[in-house]
Formats: structure tokens, sequence, C-alpha cells
């Protein structure tokens, strides 16, 4: 299980498809605010709806496409949003052009990118077990979690160049295009995928089927507490992000410069995070790892409400961010292969589904929470509550290593 073993052509053009519209996106982040501030104008409160539209809206228009992915063929359902992602997205170039480019349209494009990013990752977690053995799915979260952070290393500063020297919305076209050309790959993976065969489940969709990954994660005593716990640390972590850009580039007087540079250098840990991951659990095994990086990645949030003016708060953002991101390096890809082994061949696109959209509501109901309270304590006093909360998350963690009676326990309760 080196770090250079080939796990096969089929997994080689799903691994470029996730390439290229990572980098896509990376290199068009913060593309649609730039635009609804630079092209449109827009105040504070605009961008900021904007911003949580695109996540709250989007999860709900989701929620009846996971049961509607579970028992169809994956890769046609990830061709097909990718393109619907690649429409959505050039409509805005298309807009501007003609000079009809509004905010509403901005809004509907986010909800619609949304929404597709949920049905995508969901059938994609499925197309990846049925590729990969189970013995590799450590080594291919490994090389997506790698790959996610080295475009996030290269895609934002490549961007924000981009920007400088075409404006934001040649960014939305090359993101739209790396969508064009990930459905292509997907497409070049070849082969025949079988139909998924129907347990005992209806034809026809019911009202109740809406919630079953829901269900499923709640009744599954090893998936329900991890549950919870990504859930409420990725919105912790998502939420202090605007207080501390407000305390940073406000209140401390960091430039723009020096505030980008404190969290691209730091996602260097992540690069390497997500390859010591496959060696780690190969020496100490799957469940230590996940509780010991799953309990460090908790550890360093309450560090920044402790950042000072000048270079002294830089090398502490860097450092804090630092470890941060490289403990998210290593337990990422681990969370993912653990609930993917531990999820039913048949409920892995609903599953996949409910947390997304669970994530997504998270993140964007607390953001908005911690703005209100940034407001009335100050960013940093929000800042160090969501480090004191988060610091209770590793009790979340799955606390036994009883992966057996947990494989059962998923295969018993299918329908």
């Amino acid at each position: 299980m080196g770090l250079g073993r080939s796990l096969g052509r089929q997994f080689g053009w799903l691994w470029a498809a996730y390439a290229t519209s990572t980098f896509g996106t990376r290199l068009a982040f913060d593309a649609f605010p730039l635009i609804a501030i630079l092209v449109l104008h827009a105040g504070p409160t605009e961008v900021a709806v904007l911003a949580a539209a695109g996540l709250a809206v989007g999860a709900v228009v989701a929620v009846p496409l996971g049961p509607w992915v579970e028992f169809r063929r994956k890769r046609p359902v990830m061709i097909a949003m990718d393109l619907i992602r690649f429409a959505a997205l050039m409509s805005v170039p298309a807009a501007y052009a003609l000079g009809r480019l509004d905010f509403v349209q901005l809004v509907i494009v986010s909800v619609l990118v949304a929404a597709a990013d949920i049905t995508f990752t969901a059938a994609s977690g499925a197309c990846l077990k049925a590729l990969v053995p189970p013995e590799d799915l450590i080594v291919a979260n490994g090389r997506f979690e790698s790959t996610n952070w080295t475009a996030t290393v290269l895609g934002p500063p490549l961007g924000g160049a981009a920007i400088g020297l075409f404006g934001p919305v040649m960014t939305v076209v090359a993101d739209a295009v790396s969508f064009l050309l990930s459905a292509l790959g997907i497409r070049a993976i070849g082969g025949t995928e079988p139909r998924p065969v129907r347990t005992a489940a209806p034809a026809r969709l019911r009202a109740g089927d809406l919630l079953e990954g829901w269900r499923y994660i709640l009744a599954h005593r090893a998936l329900r507490p991890l549950f919870f716990n990504t859930i409420l640390v990725s919105g912790l972590i998502m939420a202090t992000s605007p207080p501390l850009a407000v305390l940073m580039l406000g209140d401390l007087g960091f430039a723009p410069w020096q505030y980008g540079l404190a969290f691209a250098v730091p996602c260097v840990g992540g690069l390497i995070g997500s390859r010591l991951a496959r060696r780690l659990v190969a020496r100490f095994g799957q469940h230590r790892v996940m509780l010991t990086a799953g309990t460090l990645r908790a550890c360093w949030l309450l560090g920044l409400a402790f950042v000072r003016p000048g270079t002294a708060g830089l090398v502490l953002v860097i450092a804090v961010e630092f470890g941060l991101i490289t403990s998210m390096g290593v337990f990422n890809p681990v969370y993912a292969t653990y609930r993917l082994e531990q999820t039913a061949t048949d409920r892995i696109a609903r599953t996949l589904s409910a947390w997304s959209i669970t994530s997504k509501l998270t993140v964007a109901a607390l953001t908005a929470l911690w703005g209100l309270l940034a407001g009335l304590t100050g960013p940093r006093t929000a800042i160090a509550i969501a480090g004191l909360l988060i610091l209770t998350t590793p009790l979340l963690l799955p606390r036994h290593d009883d992966a057996s009676g947990h494989k059962r326990e998923g295969a018993g309760s299918r329908t």
C-alpha cells in the first residue's frame, strides 16, 4: 500500500476528475462575493445573504436527491451534476457579457451549485467504494485529501492573480470549464457499472424516504457519534472565519496579503497530514489514529483568540492554523474511509447526502449566529467561545474499536 501504488486506470480517471474540478473551484475562491461587490456594488448584508443562501437553500433542495441517487448508476449522476454546475456557472459570464447580470441570478446559481455539489458527493462516495478494494480505501481517500490541500495552497493565489488581470468573472469561467473536464474524466472511467439492486425498497420515492439517511445514521452506533462530531467541528471552525477576518483586518490592522499568507502557508500541513494518514493507520490502527487526530483537531481553535498585532501575531495564526490543518489532513481520509466501511452499500448515497446537507445547514446557521455573537461581544470573545466549545467535541468520537460489530449492525438495519 505504498504511496506510489497504482489503484487502477478507473480510479485514475476518477482522481483526475476530482483534481480538475477541485483546482477549478479553488481558483474561483470567493469569486461570487467579489462579483457582488465589484460588479453589482452589493453591500455587506447582500454578500452575507449570498453566502448563506447557497449553503442553506442548496442543502434543502438536495434533500430529495439522496434517495433518488441511491438506486441509480452513480457515474451518470455524477456526470449530470458536473454538467449542471457547468451550465449554471457559465450563465454568469454570459449574463455579464450581455449586461444582464443581477444579484438574484448569483443567488440562484449558488443554490444550484450547492445542491449539485451535495448530490455529486453522495454519488462519488458510492462510486469510490465500488471501484477500490476495501484495503485500498485509505490510500484513495488520502490521495483525494492531498489533492484538496494542494489545490487550496495553489488555487486562491493563482485565482487572485487571475482576478487582478482578467476580473472575477473569468475565474468563474475557469471553474465552469473544470466541471466540464471532470464530466469527461468520469465518462472515461469506462467499464460496465451495474445497476444497483433494490432491496425491499419501493420503486417509487416516498415522503418517508427523504429522512432515511438521517434515520440510518442516528440508528448506527458507530456513525452517530462521528456524525455529531464532524458536523459540530466543521461548523465551529467555519463560524469563526468572519470574526477572525474582522479581528485581523480591522482591529489588528493586518494587511490583506498578510491575512492571505496566514491561511495559505498552513495548508501545507494538510498535504503532510494526508500523506501520513496511511502510514499512521498501518502502524497504530484506524480507530486509534482517528481518535487521536480527531482530538488534536479540536485543540487549536482557542489559540486564535490570543492573536496580537505585528509579526508575532501573524506567526501565531500560522502556527495555530498549521496544527489545525495538519490534524485535519490526518483525520479526514481516515474518517472518510471509516464512514464508507461502516455504511451499508445500499445506503451510501442517502447517508452521505444527509451528512452533507446537515453539515452545510449547520455551517450556515453557526456562521450567522457567530456573526451576531461577534457583534455583541466582539470578535475575540466570539472566537474564544467557539474555541472552548470545540474542546468538548472529542467526547463524541467513537470510543471503542468495534468495527465488526458495527458492520453487522449496519448490514442488519437494511430495508
